[in-house]
């Protein structure tokens, strides 16, 4: 894609690269970032001045909007190298149509997708060393927006800072997870937020995050706010139930995010001839697949960590395991996933998109 003449990206390469100094067989996600940034104001109505720089801190008003009423809306995510040294991105659109559903729903203004498409792919080239070859290791690549108005009244900022960071990683959820269904608190509400990628909801979840960390757990499976009945998200990530040989998942709707991971793998069970049924699946429906058999797996999806299979679950301190399997779906669909992300495979999706 091509910039139209309204916008000229600005260039400044870093003087000296810092890739030496990476230890790539050693990364903690996404504590490392590449050499370059790009940022790109909104002021007097319109999108303006778009840079790519090297990578380094923001100077900013405490003022800022962002601090006070929280308009922050991110995406996430990956390039893939693959091992002729060629970069390819995933479903790119969609995560530019959905940071800008977010975004509107923030009452932020949307990013013009030309110039999303040419700072994204300027900045994957003029930093693709830092790209490691082989499946598992990617860049993860950060689009975000923030309100940046000086000023505290309590409205709509006039002014934004749009951003893309990018971050070597490597697995993000290494194993299986132990998780607990939320019995109290809730991820999102009807007529809420929780089908945005809003920065105030992955805060939210933190604490009762870290109480199920206390018991030995690593995520919670979020339940609706009102009854608490009916299974939606696992952490940050979409939820699948494998009950007999149908897969089943929560319905995108106001309170659960349209997961780019998650439409992929329901694409690629349909290829594979498996029934799935994007429907509400109680708690109690659950515990009696697996009191009779029937509960074969759980798994996350998600950009970060692809698919995280669930060894166990909890439910008002009764734990309830998951049988060993060797021929998972979450082992098949992450292999198929991961493969056309790496170009190992074809792609009979479309989905792969080669930057460089």
């Amino acid at each position: 894609m091509s910039l139209t003449k309204e916008y000229t990206l600005s260039i400044e390469k870093t003087a000296t690269s810092r890739i030496s100094s990476v230890d790539f067989s050693n990364l903690t996600f996404g504590v490392t970032f590449t050499d370059h940034m790009f940022e790109c104001d909104f002021k007097n109505g319109a999108w303006q001045n778009p840079t790519i720089k090297p990578y380094g801190p923001l100077s900013i008003y405490p003022a800022s909007k962002v601090f006070h009423y929280g308009q922050a809306v991110f995406e996430g995510m990956k390039a893939y190298k693959d091992a002729d040294g060629s970069i390819f991105l995933f479903r790119p659109i969609e995560n530019l149509k959905r940071i800008n559903i977010s975004s509107k729903r923030l009452a932020i203004p949307e990013f013009p997708e030309a110039l999303f498409f040419e700072a994204l792919e300027t900045l994957l080239n003029l930093d693709k060393a830092w790209a490691q070859t082989g499946v598992g290791n990617s860049l993860y690549i950060r689009p975000f927006v923030i309100a940046n108005e000086n000023c505290v009244s309590a409205s709509p900022s006039n002014e934004y800072k749009f951003m893309i960071i990018v971050s070597p990683v490597s697995a993000y959820y290494s194993g299986e997870l132990k998780v607990v269904v939320a019995e109290k608190y809730s991820r999102s509400a009807n007529g809420g937020v929780g089908f945005a990628k809003a920065a105030g909801n992955y805060a939210a979840q933190f604490f009762p995050t870290n109480l199920a960390k206390e018991k030995g757990f690593q995520q919670v499976i979020w339940t609706d706010a009102d009854t608490h009945q009916y299974l939606e998200e696992a952490g940050t990530m979409n939820v699948f139930f494998r009950i007999n040989d149908t897969l089943i998942t929560a319905p995108t709707s106001d309170r659960i995010l349209d997961g780019v991971t998650r439409k992929s793998v329901i694409a690629l069970a349909q290829r594979a001839g498996v029934l799935v049924e994007e429907r509400k699946l109680t708690v109690s429906e659950l515990i009696t697949a697996s009191h009779d058999g029937t509960l074969k797996e759980i798994f996350g999806s998600g950009t970060a960590a692809v698919i995280s299979p669930v060894s166990a679950f909890s439910f008002t301190e009764v734990l309830y395991e998951l049988p060993k399997l060797t021929d998972s779906y979450a082992l098949r669909f992450k292999k198929q996933l991961t493969d056309i992300q790496y170009n190992l495979s074809e792609d009979p999706f479309g989905w792969r998109y080669k930057v460089v």
